[in-house]
């Protein structure tokens, strides 16, 4: 994660929120989702530091780790991952008990708490949704880690109970042709597609980061 302001990366995260603002001047995008065709594309280092550009231009902004299976956003900021969203959705713990600081002003942080046995059905039980909606009192913006689509089902769910929806590729990475089935597999499901991030790692790291919208 990357919080200096004067980086280039910084830059490059600045930039594509400031597209998917423009994207929303007709349509409120509130509630966004960040997801990927397949592992290790470089979507959760994206989310975070996406988030982090929201917050230190003031924005009040949640950051949750909806990835239920292979949870990463407590290593990334070094926090608890005891408790988190599988409990508020299994009806175990309530929001204000499991939020965390990130350690970065205006930023706040729900992990997804223990894998359980039951991912996609927990997601798709309608509790995500009522939850999520909630959140819009409290929170400028909400951003939603997912798992990778082609995966499971589990980034369907999500990206179709949010205001829009990011494809992070990694260049090189993934065939072309994956990447339409993941659009396809979110349109199917009624997700308002914003655009992709491409990810050039050339050397194991976000180099930079391109916005399309759709």
């Amino acid at each position: 994660m990357n919080i200096n302001r004067r980086s280039n990366i910084s830059e490059s995260y600045r930039n594509l929120r400031t597209n998917i603002q423009f994207l929303g001047w007709n349509h409120k995008i509130q509630i966004l989702a960040v997801t990927s065709t397949q592992a290790a594309e470089g979507k959760t280092t994206t989310i975070s530091n996406l988030a982090v550009a929201f917050a230190q231009e003031g924005k009040r902004v949640l950051l949750v780790d909806a990835d239920l299976r292979r949870p990463s956003l407590q290593g990334i900021f070094n926090v608890s991952n005891k408790t988190g969203l599988s409990n508020i959705l299994a009806n175990q713990s309530i929001c204000e008990e499991i939020i965390h600081h990130s350690g970065v002003d205006n930023l706040q942080l729900i992990t997804s708490g223990p894998v359980p046995p039951n991912p996609t059905e927990l997601l798709s039980s309608g509790k995500l949704k009522e939850i999520m909606e909630s959140w819009r009192d409290d929170y400028d913006v909400i951003l939603i880690d997912t798992p990778p689509v082609m995966a499971v089902a589990d980034g369907l769910i999500v990206a179709s109970v949010s205001d829009g929806v990011v494809i992070v590729v990694q260049a090189g990475k993934v065939k072309r042709e994956h990447v339409q089935k993941t659009k396809e597999k979110l349109e199917l499901a009624k997700a308002n597609i914003l655009g992709v991030v491409l990810n050039n790692k050339r050397t194991g790291k976000a180099e930079s980061h391109y916005y399309y919208g759709s």
